[in-house]
């Protein structure tokens, strides 16, 4: 039920827009923004609707921009600064609605990042069929629900007990906007400067082809490199936001992985007298750099990834130990009835809820799997039963971690991998000692990693808006339902926007490879009896940790007995690595079976021991050893600019509401909204369309279009549409509009 609240006076409003107030304040002189005896409209109906619209646009964009650089970023400072904007034109709105607008739209951001580092592993385990919107949004949404509903018991200790000790900076940050767009500051316009240019930019370049979206070069005298830099306005605008260090980390992962090993793998490859060297199936001379990449070098991150992501969570272990034991303390005392709130701003969830709701997770998740479970991968009632409580004791453990780094550090520095990482391999031992080996074990432990890292993300993001709330003087229960509210609302467009790029991105590449059905190869296996494709019947396969076929999805002719083509699905390819999914299904895949490669892999955890022992911390690191160099380069230059404009400004570009962090954000947003316009357009391209759509719709939008409809670039600008130069100029001048707008002050 919605609670608005009466309207203050005029005189209050004015002795509030003045009064003194600090976010930063010690706990014994902090005051909320706005009193405990103050009442303003807060949890009214305009202020749902609008966070759960802006959870629907950050989750698709969010979606959009991690599958393709591995990372995501806080949305709720552009939501607030938008907010502002907009509920200050349907008349004046209160600094408690435009958080309830920021709270229930940053919902969608933080649980796209749970999704998208898990669940599409679907695909690379081999259900890549069954990867569909009806498997991704039960799923997500039972990880939302549990890791909102974790944090009411957390939240006095963590955000109004540890005042002072936890900062929590983007919530901070945050609130700092919320006030200042109280006292009348202007910050939306900044935001949507950098959406305009920004989509023009990506527009022009993904949609029209009017310049490369990757200028490339691949020297003879380099033999196995690549240089190369991917000129989006989103890798752009990620990498001012994260700074120079930690895009300058990320690139020299890169750096090493494309520049050193690659083209090592190269030269000493000479010498195999062009015999494939596992994991490949190709002979390493004959491998361009993407293979040579995909081949070795994502193992190599792989257990880069995984060993930087254990080293974070072992360097918080006694954060880990504390928080918990603190938690449950409080979780004792609010189930005795011994903590009640005495005010507006001390009001939460009720425990019951919080048990209540917990104890109906685990029978969602056991009738989930057991009355729909994925074809091939059927499970019996008790395994089940056991993944819902396992789902719920190691989701305690990680949102209890994932809030207390999330104050540390922030919300961006949350190892989230490396949690779901120390999950799957938990649970995949557990697994492996009882002898739970086969495909079926495969996808139970990735819907356990899958919804604990859910929940984890959601947890950090939760952990910040809570904070906000905290230092404005918001009502915590109304702020919580905001936050399931947005889980559920944006969970609709994640699991469209998942599909819609697994659909929209995907290719089938003409593929001729003798098998034989009656004796295939260790590691392939025939997952649907009929796929059609150009009208014709396949048998579709999939291939995972093969010695003679390449890992990948693959149509079967039965008449011909050879594969005709494989079946590149849009997650997993060049445009969507979707590297921490990938991550997933490798330690998956490779405990349960034994199959890893495992000297690849302990050369990535040598490289990140190596820099570890350096003092440098190194998640960034080895993510960028496992993500394309050109992502990282591309967030490099964005680092860059954060240092120019630092060095020629007197106060250095910190806070997460400065000019430059708004415009990026505004360019990251661009990046997302007019990359997914691009694939829906492609989508219309489609000569089959009229076979997934209903006839009036194709009939109303005369589908499917022609594919140069939009694709004009090449026609006008001629050979500079395919010039790397041309393309480098344009992301320059991109650069250049960033630099300008981070050096301009804010109205």
């Amino acid at each position: 039920m919605l609670h608005p609240r009466p309207a203050r006076s005029s005189t209050r409003e004015d002795s509030l827009s003045d009064r003194p107030w600090s976010s930063t304040a010690p706990p014994g002189e902090f005051r909320s923004y706005v009193s405990a005896e103050e009442t303003q409209k807060e949890f009214t109906i305009r202020a749902v609707i609008l966070g759960a619209l802006f959870g629907l646009l950050f989750g698709a964009i969010t979606v959009y921009v991690g599958l393709r650089a591995g990372l995501t970023v806080s949305a709720s400072i552009p939501i607030s600064v938008l907010s502002i904007s907009i509920l200050r034109a349907f008349g004046r709105s209160t600094i408690l609605e435009n958080n309830i607008v920021q709270t229930t739209g940053s919902a969608g951001e933080s649980l796209a990042a749970g999704v998208m580092f898990t669940i599409p592993a679907l695909i690379f385990l081999g259900f890549g069929a069954e990867f569909t919107f009806w498997r991704i949004f039960p799923l997500a949404l039972l990880g939302g629900w549990l890791g909102v509903l974790f944090m009411v018991p957390l939240r006095r200790q963590l955000i109004v007990k540890e005042h002072g000790n936890l900062s929590f900076p983007e919530g901070t940050a945050c609130a700092d906007v919320l006030v200042a767009g109280e006292r009348g500051g202007s910050f939306a316009g900044r935001v949507f400067w950098g959406l305009g240019l920004g989509g023009i930019y990506t527009f022009l370049m993904n949609t029209v082809q009017a310049w490369t979206s990757q200028p490339e070069s691949r020297p003879n005298w380099f033999s196995g490199a690549s240089f190369r830099v991917t000129i989006t306005s989103e890798y752009l605008g990620v990498g001012y936001i994260i700074g120079s260090r930690v895009s300058g980390i990320l690139f020299a992962g890169g750096i090493i992985s494309w520049l050193v090993i690659m083209p090592a793998i190269r030269f000493y490859g000479q010498l195999a007298n062009n015999v494939p060297i596992y994991p490949s199936t190709i002979p390493i001379p004959l491998m361009t750099p993407d293979q040579i990449w995909g081949t070795y070098i994502r193992p190599m991150g792989a257990g880069a990834v995984a060993a930087a992501g254990l080293i974070t969570l072992l360097r918080t272990l006694p954060t880990i130990l504390s928080a918990l034991k603190a938690g449950l303390k409080d979780v004792r005392a609010e189930g005795a009835g011994q903590s009640t709130a005495t005010s507006r701003i001390d009001r939460d969830m009720p425990m019951r809820w919080v048990i209540l709701g917990s104890i109906l997770i685990i029978v969602m998740m056991w009738i989930l799997l057991t009355f729909h479970p994925i074809p091939g991968a059927e499970t019996r009632w008790y395994h089940n039963l056991f993944a819902g409580i396992f789902v719920t004791v190691f989701g305690f453990l990680f949102v209890t971690v994932a809030a207390r780094i999330s104050g540390l550090l922030g919300n961006s520095s949350n190892p989230i991998s490396g949690m779901s990482i120390a999950t799957l391999m938990a649970t995949c031992a557990i697994f492996f000692v009882a002898g739970w080996t086969a495909p079926n074990y495969q996808v139970l432990a990735l819907m356990i990693g899958g919804v604990v890292c859910i929940a984890a993300a959601i947890a950090g993001a939760t952990s910040q808006d809570l904070k906000t709330g905290y230092l404005v003087g918001a009502t915590p229960f109304w702020q919580q339902m905001g936050l399931l509210v947005g889980v559920t609302v944006s969970t609709l467009a994640i699991g469209t926007t998942l599909n819609l790029m697994n659909k929209g991105l995907e290719k089938y590449i003409p593929t001729e490879i003798p098998v034989n059905v009656q004796s295939l190869p260790v590691g392939v296996k025939v997952e649907r009896d009929t796929f059609t494709y150009h009208g014709k019947n396949y048998e579709l396969m999939n291939a995972l940790g093969s010695h003679e076929i390449p890992d990948g999805e693959y149509l079967y002719d039965p008449a011909t007995k050879q594969i005709e083509y494989q079946w590149a699905q849009g997650i997993g390819s060049a445009k969507a690595p979707a590297p921490q999914a990938r991550l997933m299904a490798t330690v998956i895949s490779g405990i349960l079976n034994q199959r890893l490669p495992w000297r690849l892999v302990l050369m990535g955890v040598a490289l990140v021991i190596a820099v570890e022992i350096l003092g440098v911390r190194s998640l960034a690191f080895a993510t960028g050893s496992y993500l394309p160099l050109g992502t990282t380069a591309a967030m490099f230059a964005g680092g860059l600019v954060r240092s120019l404009v630092d060095a020629t400004t007197k106060k250095k570009d910190e806070s997460e509401a400065s000019p430059g962090a708004l415009y990026s954000s505004g360019l990251i947003a661009a990046g997302g909204v007019f990359g997914l316009l691009g694939i829906i357009i492609n989508l219309f391209q489609d000569p089959e369309i009229s076979t997934h759509v209903p006839a009036w719709f194709t009939s109303i939008l005369r589908l499917p279009w022609s594919p140069d409809a939009f694709a004009f670039g090449p026609k006008i600008f001629g050979s500079w549409a395919t010039n790397n130069f041309f393309g480098l100029v344009m992301f320059l001048l991109l650069a250049g509009s960033l630099f300008y707008f981070a050096r301009k002050k804010l109205d």
